[in-house]
């Protein structure tokens, strides 16, 4: 049951992340045939660096529990932001540092070539056709900034999802295999759902009602160091303990995510 609420909340973040791809892919040019290159990168970056968090959340969790309480508050904050939050920021490569910090020491050209992330151009002082590697010069391509910034979007998303499954299971390795399993499934996914994606328009405020949720149920665990907290700034007032089962959670995230998508295909529909 773990498990399989904490993939389900997983995944329904994981479809924000598939709108942000669909409008990347869209703002570099990136034809259908060479995005599924970009997001076998991405998917294998992401693997590897969220399971670099989820040991360190789960490390920081077992010494110091009270970070579920900072996990929770932060959640409550992300879910609020979802509500006016804009997807093009996140896209648009000149507001990305990263992409900003690689350009400063790596050149990049401004044409597509195929499925290569780096290629090899003549350097601009030579018109000779030559072989001499030392008349060329290294660049990467869009397709490469745009692996970049799915990367480093993920990261982001992740900072809001992991805690989001911590909130269900502190076993890392449940919060691992239900991330493992959620992500693995995102290209697919994308090619899925790149079609319809206009028909989600309102997916996102169930999703931030979504993290809302999950951050109070962090919170209502955390009654111990709440009320520990009250009695330190001298208001006289016990919090009682308040467990939200796994069931009603499950249920939960599955009907919110199910009503914001039939709401979006109503009002889409109306339009």
């Amino acid at each position: 049951m773990e498990f399989l609420a904490g993939y389900l909340i997983e995944k329904s973040l994981s479809m924000d992340n598939l709108f942000v791809f669909l409008m990347l892919f869209t703002f570099f040019g990136i034809e259908r045939k060479y995005q599924h290159e970009v997001l076998f990168w991405g998917i294998f970056g992401a693997l590897v660096l969220r399971s670099i968090f989820i040991f360190a959340g789960a490390a920081m969790v077992e010494q110091f529990e009270w970070i579920l309480g900072l996990f929770g508050l932060f959640l409550v904050y992300s879910g609020g932001k979802m509500f006016g939050h804009d997807d093009e920021q996140l896209t648009d490569p000149s507001k990305n540092i990263f992409v900003k910090w690689f350009k400063k020491f790596f050149p990049v050209t401004d044409k597509m070539h195929g499925d290569k992330f780096f290629i090899r151009e003549e350097k601009p002082e030579t018109k000779l056709l030559t072989l001499n590697s030392s008349l060329l010069t290294k660049k990467a391509t869009p397709l490469f900034i745009a692996l970049i910034v799915i990367e480093t979007t993920d990261v982001a998303f992740a900072v809001d999802s992991i805690p989001a499954v911590f909130s269900v299971s502190r076993d890392p390795f449940i919060v691992l295999t239900s991330n493992i399993f959620a992500i693995l499934g995102l290209r697919a996914m994308y090619f899925a759902l790149a079609a319809v994606a206009k028909y989600f328009k309102l997916l996102k405020y169930g999703l931030g009602i979504i993290l809302i949720f999950v951050g109070i149920k962090m919170l209502l665990a955390m009654d111990e160091y709440i009320n520990l907290l009250l009695q330190f700034v001298g208001i006289h007032h016990t919090m009682p303990h308040i467990e939200i089962s796994i069931p009603f959670s499950l249920s939960f995230i599955f009907g919110m995510l199910t009503l914001s998508v039939l709401l979006s295909l109503a009002v889409k529909n109306k339009g």
